[in-house]
């Protein structure tokens, strides 16, 4: 078989690989004659099998786009293997996991029914050392980990490794922290180590390592925008300090007396303003004196909230632009290095050493190694990868006619991995009656499917109907008899409807469709309900009225789960362009925002314990604590628009359940103004600015990467829908991977570049 050169003709020899055993001597050596058409590998015992296993772990970490620089002696492959399989890492993830949830149950506990400080009864406190006992056992898992990842990168790769130093110190200080709280039998008042557990969960991603590189990044920039924000916004609170200066006038006496009174008081209420929450609340008093007194805030606003904010979204976009085709290239070159790897250790390995396939002669061989497709399979075996794409790439071995592969065939039997599984539906039963054939010929047709949506959509219109239509009837009024009947109908067709499905299909086939078996499962529950309440109501009739029982009665229940019919119509979005395109936008999100969204999960996470730390206890219940939690009575006196008067009592820090949906209220910068005054009042005046960090990290930032990799996310689509036709944009863009959909975009890694890392390897030798 006639093969390219591995290597350029500088180069000249074919590298083969061997392990670093620090001062052991190594299994083989590896040399190549450049005269002769042969390769002559001295194979020690047992060095088969270690070459083999390194192959196996070559291609594993290539699937799961892993990096290689790792041990690859064989009791450190082991280890490698079993630390990467799917026991392990649930383990360490649901440790992680545990790691994190205890915030909700140690002191100050989450276990109330209400967060209100007016209604909230005394929570269940765990006893010392119950949560100190689990956490200690997450302290020795995690220690483990850390100890493994040093072992398999060894010690020079280990001392570059920020992360896991990192990792090591968090561990200890921890750990000392976790002491303390022992010795002073849980009573200390900080608990330092709590702040330190979404670390965890940082270092254990790969990908939210990245990305928080990516903001670091993105730092500078976003500075620059964040500094001339801060100028805008002390230039406007000096001239309107100056503009609403304390006078006789009553109405503007009001506008210095509410939102410019002092320069801290000025400055919170314009930044407020920036993100429009407080408008038009702020020029209201002065709006009423003068007309023109307008001008100030719509000038403040266009400059602060359309040009300078805006323009922050402009930097994060432009900093963040490729961010996605980055990572995959990145994750390219790590599958396209480890296939490499596997083929240079297994290049050398002969079932006969010292001899070589006839087929490869001539100068082709004198410039490039080869694998034989037996010792491929049986490495092929040992793999751990989904079913499907190991079949596909044996049967593409299988069907080649030399016995033999050269690199470039063997990096291309693993693009199979891009490809989804091709699901391969049941046969349909045949029917011998000309009828029967029509009716599943009729039944079996797109045409039915719509004529199924529409039946459903009738559906929804005929609630939707009688919903409004019985809106503002009290209960003793109100007559279900026309929506049972409506039910029974819509029911009795969905019946049908699976009925024929079954019949046309097959039930193999049948529930071979995922629509079909969210379809099923709904019919099958509203058969069962309906029947129900037919036994227990009778048939529906004019004056009919099923009882309530409990929170929902057997007919609320029906009504409800008739609205999920509405769901049938998602199967029709992969039919329609633009909706495809969406849809595929917004499930690409999903899977590409993993990394952003533990990177919230951190943020949240420590802005909440730092809440806890600083304003547990801080909102205190008015003076009728046995008031009804709708009454009005305590804040008939407070300030329209305050804390008090818009019962906000929920919203406190109190324990950690609580101080998340603060925080989230905070994000959502609707009437955040509220939280800055009462926690000013309630605390510090200085406590805004824990308020205001919280802003920028969430609402400003994040907010705004997060608008980033949306636009990224669907240029890319919408380009690529440009770029081919209809029909085969559709089922490229739906259906491929996410390295797929960029492929186009992605530059292959050259050999030299590829040989160049493997000859770095830091425990992987290649002699010449």
């Amino acid at each position: 078989m006639e093969s390219e050169p591995l290597l350029t003709p500088a180069l000249g020899r074919s590298w083969c690989a061997s392990p670093d055993f620090g001062s052991q001597e190594r299994p083989r050596t590896c040399s190549y004659s450049t005269t002769a058409a042969a390769v002559d590998c001295h194979l020690e015992p047992d060095a088969d099998d270690l070459y083999m296993k390194q192959a196996v772990v070559f291609i594993e970490d290539a699937i799961q786009y892993r990096s290689i620089d790792h041990r690859v002696d064989a009791t450190s492959l082991r280890l490698y293997r079993w630390y990467y399989s799917g026991i392990y890492q649930w383990i360490l993830n649901v440790t992680i996991f545990v790691s994190l949830a205890l915030a909700f149950i140690e002191k100050p506990s989450s276990l109330t029914t209400t967060s209100d400080v007016r209604y909230r009864g005394v929570a269940w406190q765990p006893p010392c050392g119950l949560t100190e006992s689990i956490e200690m056992l997450t302290f020795l898992i995690f220690l483990a980990d850390v100890s493994m990842k040093s072992y398999l990168i060894g010690c020079d790769e280990f001392m570059k490794n920020k992360w896991l130093m990192a990792y090591i110190l968090v561990l200890t200080v921890s750990f000392a922290d976790w002491m303390a709280s022992l010795c002073m039998l849980c009573k200390e008042s900080i608990r330092v180590r709590r702040i330190f557990r979404p670390f965890f969960l940082l270092q254990n991603s790969s990908l939210m390592k990245k990305t928080l590189k990516c903001i670091k990044r993105t730092l500078p920039e976003i500075a620059s925008v964040l500094l001339l924000l801060a100028l805008h916004l002390c230039l406007f609170t000096m001239f309107g300090m100056l503009l609403f200066a304390r006078e006789k006038d009553s109405l503007i006496d009001k506008e210095w007396m509410g939102f410019f009174q002092n320069l801290p008081n000025s400055m919170t209420s314009l930044l407020v303003l920036l993100t429009t929450a407080n408008n038009p609340d702020v020029m209201i008093p002065a709006y009423s004196k003068n007309r023109a007194y307008s001008l100030f805030f719509i000038v403040f606003t266009v400059i602060g909230s359309l040009f300078l904010m805006n323009l922050l979204t402009a930097i994060i976009y432009n900093q963040f632009r490729g961010y996605l085709v980055k990572s995959v290239q990145a994750s390219l070159l790590r599958r396209r290095l480890g296939i490499r790897a596997a083929f240079e250790v297994l290049c050398c390995h002969r079932d006969v050493p010292g001899q070589i396939n006839k087929e490869v002669t001539g100068q082709a061989s004198d410039q490039m190694g080869c694998v034989r497709s037996e010792t491929f399979l049986k490495v092929l075996e040992k793999v751990k990868m989904d079913s499907f794409c190991k079949l596909a790439i044996i049967q593409n071995v299988k069907s080649s006619s030399c016995g033999v592969m050269s690199s470039d065939h063997f990096q291309k039997l693993f693009d199979e991995l891009d490809r989804d599984a091709v699901r391969e539906h049941p046969p349909r039963p045949v029917y011998q009656s000309v009828f029967l054939q029509k009716v599943q010929s009729a039944c079996s047709h797109c045409y039915f499917d719509y004529l199924g949506n529409l039946v459903a959509f009738a559906n929804l219109i005929s609630i939707c109907v009688v919903l409004v239509i019985d809106a503002d009837k009290p209960g003793s009024e109100r007559d279900d008899y026309f929506l049972g009947a409506i039910n029974c109908f819509f029911i009795i067709y969905y019946c049908l409807e699976m009925a024929l499905k079954i019949f046309s299909l097959g039930f193999k086939s049948y529930t071979s469709y995922p629509s079909n078996i969210f379809d099923g499962l709904l019919t099958i529950v509203l058969l069962v309900l309906e029947i129900a309440t037919i036994a227990l109501y009778s048939f529906p009739h004019p004056g009919w009225k099923p009882d309530m029982l409990g929170l929902l009665s057997l007919w609320e229940m029906v009504r409800l789960i008739n609205m999920f019919i509405v769901f049938r119509f998602l199967r029709i979005i992969p039919n329609m362009a633009m909706m495809a395109l969406v849809a595929g936008t917004l499930v690409d999100l999903v899977k590409n925002l993993r990394a952003f969204a533990g990177i919230l999960v951190v943020v949240y996470y420590s802005f909440a314990i730092i809440g806890i730390e600083l304003f547990q206890g801080a909102v205190q219940p008015p003076g009728n604590k046995s008031a009804d939690i709708n009454s009005t009575t305590d804040n008939l006196t407070s300030q329209c628009g305050t804390f008090e008067q818009l019962q906000y009592w929920p919203n406190n820090f109190d324990d950690f359940a609580a101080a998340l949906v603060t925080l989230w209220n905070v994000m959502v910068v609707n009437n955040w103004q509220v939280f800055l005054d009462a926690f000013s009042r309630y605390t510090t005046p200085w406590s805004k600015l824990y308020f205001v960090a919280w802003w920028l990290i969430s609402s400003v930032i994040w907010i705004n990467l997060f608008v980033a990799l949306i636009l990224e996310n669907f240029i890319h689509k919408w380009d690529r829908s440009q770029r081919h036709s209809l029909t085969e944009s559709q089922h490229y863009e739906y259906h491929m991977t996410v390295q797929l959909m960029f492929r186009e975009d992605l530059e292959e890694p050259t050999e030299e570049e590829l040989m160049d890392r493997l000859h770095h390897h830091p425990h992987l030798h290649l002699s010449r």
